[in-house]
C-alpha cells in the first residue's frame, strides 16, 4: 500500500531530523539591506471554513558548525555537503492531496505559524528556527558559506560561500589545516577532531609488509632445507639398501670360477733378479718334490749367480734354483725346497684340443698375482719364433703354438693355460704386440687378443728331460737350411755355416736321399712355406720319430721317409 509513504526525495543520511516534522521552508532571498523578502508559498487546498492568517517570513536557520566547501562527509562518508532536502507531506494513493485535519493544524506543511503559536518561535538551539530581527543568527558572517548572497553580488563570488572553499587560494576563511582542525559535524564548534586530515599516514603498514616478507623468506629456506634432506635420505629414516644373502660359494667345476678355484693353489709367481736385470713371471707346480715349470726367458735374468723367489697363491714364499733350461723350446724347470703341502697341477693332452674350446689363463701380469682371464682356442699349430737377442740364432725358440684370445700380458709368461677341467694344455709364452708387430716376451706391450702357448705335450717331454738330465734333446733331420730363400718351402743350403756339407753324412736326410738344393714343401702332409716352419714342425716331435717329407728337385716332386735324429739343446 502507498498510504503514508513519502514520495519526495529521501533525506540525506547526515541530516539531523527534528523531534517533530518541521514545516517546509522555501529559499529566502536577501536584498542589499539584509532584509528578507516575501516568501512565496505554494498554493494548497483550502480547508472548509478555515481562515489562514498571514505571518511575516522567517529567517533561514544557521548550522552549528562551519560547513565544508569541499563536500567532505564526516569520517570519510559520501558527500557533498548540502542543506537537508525539503520534506514532502504524505500523499495517498493516486496522488490525491488530503487536507490537514482541523484538530491537528501542526501537521500541515504549508501552514504559516500565527502569533502565539508554539511553532512560531523555535528555541534558540533549534536548527530549523527562522532567525528574527536582532537575532545573532539572522545576519550571517561574511565567511558563512550558507549566507544568502547580497544584492548585486555575483553567484559564487568571494565572500558568497558558493565559489571557493574556506582556506582555499583566493577564498576566505582559515588555512586548510586550521579549518580541518575545527571541523566536527556532530560536535560543538571548536572541538578537536579525531584525526587531522591531510597529514601523511605513519608507515605502519610498511613494517608489517617487511616482517611478512622476512617470515616468508625464512620459512622457504627452512622448508627447502628440510625437503632436500628428506629427498636425499628418502625420508626421515636411515637408508637400507636391499642385498642378497650369503650363499655357500659353490660354483660349477667347469665354470671359470670353478676352474680358477681348482687351479690357483698350484700357480706361483716368480721374482728373478740378477747382476744386470730382473724380471717377473709365472709358473706352476709339476710334482710334490717342488719342481716348477716356467719359461726360459723368465729365469734368464738370474744367470749363474742370480736369485729366484717363488710366491705361492696363499702368500707363502720360498727360494728356488734352476734345474734345467732350454732356449730352443723356451722352457725351464726350477725347484723349491722345504715346502710342504704342494698341489701339482694336472696335465692335459694338447693333441685333444679343438679350435673353439674354452680356456682359462692364470698368471701375474705386471706382477698382479693370481690374475685369471678366460677365452677360447683361436688356432692350433701356429708356428712362431721368439728370442734371437744374441744374433747367432742360438737363443731363438721355435714353437708350434696354440693360439688363444684369453688376455695374456707381460708377467703371464710361464703360467698355465688350462681347459674346462682345470688341466694344463699349454704354457703361456708370447703375445703379438700391437706396437711392434712382433712377439713380446716380457716386454711392456699389452694384449690385443693374440696370445700363444707352448703345447703341453711338448712341454711335458722337455720338462722330463730337464728334470732327468738337465738338458733337452732337439729332434733333427740332419740338414742345414738356406734361411735366405724366399720361395715357397724350405730349401736345403749348399753348405753349413762352418763350411761343412749341408747334408750331414749318415743322418736321416742323407739316408732318405735328400740332396743340397732340394726344396721340402710338406711334413706329414702339412704344407710348409719357409725354413722356420720346417723347424717348428720337426721340434714338435721327439727324436726317433719317423716323418714323411715331400721334396721337389728339378721341378719334380717326390716323397721320402726319414727317422729323426737328436741334438743337444742349449
Amino acid at each position: 500500500m502507498d498510504d503514508g509513504k513519502p514520495t519526495g526525495p529521501k533525506a540525506k543520511w547526515w541530516s539531523r531530523p527534528a523531534p517533530g516534522r518541521a514545516p517546509e521552508q522555501e529559499p529566502v532571498r536577501w536584498d542589499e539591506a539584509g532584509a528578507a523578502g516575501t516568501a512565496e508559498v505554494p498554493p494548497r487546498p483550502e480547508a472548509s471554513g478555515a481562515h489562514v492568517p498571514s505571518v511575516p517570513p522567517q529567517e533561514r536557520p544557521r548550522p552549528l558548525h562551519e560547513p565544508d566547501a569541499y563536500g567532505t562527509p564526516p569520517y570519510g562518508g559520501p558527500g557533498p555537503w548540502a542543506p537537508a532536502p525539503p520534506v514532502q507531506p504524505p500523499t495517498p494513493a493516486h496522488g490525491v492531496f488530503l487536507p490537514p485535519s482541523a484538530d491537528h493544524p501542526q501537521d500541515d506543511p504549508y501552514r504559516v505559524p500565527e502569533a502565539g503559536d508554539p511553532y512560531r518561535v523555535p528555541e534558540a538551539g533549534d536548527p530549523y528556527r527562522v532567525p528574527e530581527a536582532g537575532d545573532p543568527y539572522r545576519v550571517p558572517e561574511a565567511g558563512d558559506p550558507y549566507r544568502v548572497p547580497e544584492a548585486g553580488a555575483p553567484f559564487g563570488a568571494p565572500g558568497s560561500g558558493h565559489g571557493s572553499a574556506p582556506g582555499a587560494p583566493g577564498g576566505p576563511g582559515l588555512p586548510p589545516a586550521a579549518q580541518w582542525r575545527q571541523y566536527d559535524p556532530w560536535g560543538a564548534p571548536g572541538q578537536q577532531p579525531f584525526t587531522e586530515h591531510g597529514e601523511a599516514p605513519r608507515p605502519r603498514r610498511r613494517v608489517g609488509i617487511v616482517s611478512a616478507l622476512l617470515f616468508a623468506l625464512l620459512t622457504g629456506v627452512v622448508g627447502g632445507a628440510v625437503g632436500a634432506n628428506v629427498e636425499r635420505n628418502n625420508g626421515f629414516t636411515d637408508v637400507e639398501l636391499p642385498q642378497a644373502g650369503p650363499d655357500r660359494g659353490d660354483r660349477a667345476p667347469d665354470s671359470v670360477a670353478g676352474i680358477a678355484a681348482s687351479a690357483l693353489p698350484s700357480v706361483v709367481t716368480l721374482h728373478v733378479s740378477g747382476a744386470d736385470e730382473q724380471g717377473t713371471g709365472t709358473g706352476f707346480v709339476l710334482d710334490r718334490q717342488g719342481h716348477i715349470l716356467t719359461n726360459n726367458h723368465v729365469v734368464q735374468p738370474a744367470g749363474a749367480s742370480g736369485e729366484i723367489s717363488v710366491t705361492f697363491s696363499g702368500g707363502e714364499t720360498a727360494r728356488a734354483k734352476i734345474v734345467g733350461k732350454d732356449s730352443g723350446y723356451d722352457l725351464a724347470v726350477v725347484k723349491v725346497s722345504g715346502v710342504s703341502g704342494l698341489k701339482p697341477l694336472p696335465l692335459g693332452n694338447s693333441d685333444n684340443v679343438r679350435v673353439g674350446d674354452p680356456v682359462v689363463a692364470i698368471g701375474a701380469p705386471f706382477d698382479l698375482s693370481n690374475t685369471v682371464t678366460s677365452g677360447i682356442i683361436s688356432a692350433k699349430e701356429r708356428p712362431i719364433t721368439a728370442g734371437g737377442e744374441k744374433g747367432d740364432g742360438s737363443d731363438v725358440s721355435y714353437v708350434d703354438a696354440l693360439q688363444t684370445d684369453a688376455p695374456i700380458n707381460p708377467g703371464n709368461s710361464g703360467g698355465p693355460l688350462v681347459d674346462s677341467k682345470a688341466r694344463v694344455i699349454g704354457i703361456n709364452s708370447a703375445i703379438r704386440a700391437a706396437d711392434t708387430g712382433g712377439t713380446a716376451e716380457g716386454g711392456q706391450a699389452g694384449s690385443i687378443g693374440l696370445g700363444f702357448a707352448i703345447p703341453i705335450n711338448q712341454g711335458k717331454r722337455v720338462a722330463e728331460e730337464l728334470i732327468n738330465t738337465g738338458k733337452a734333446a732337439h729332434p733333427v733331420i740332419g740338414v742345414s737350411l738356406d734361411m735366405e730363400y724366399t720361395g715357397d718351402g724350405a730349401r736345403v743350403g749348399k753348405k753349413a755355416a762352418d763350411g761343412s756339407p749341408s747334408v750331414v753324412p749318415g743322418g736321416g736326410a742323407d739316408k732318405a736321399g735328400i740332396r743340397s738344393g732340394d726344396v721340402i714343401t710338406e711334413v706329414d702332409g702339412q704344407r710348409v712355406h719357409g725354413g722356420q716352419e720346417l723347424i717348428v714342425k720337426i721340434r714338435a716331435h721327439r727324436p726317433g720319430d719317423r716323418l714323411e717329407l715331400t721334396v721337389v728337385r728339378g721341378g719334380r716332386e717326390r716323397t721320402v721317409t726319414l727317422t729323426l735324429g737328436s741334438a743337444n739343446g742349449t
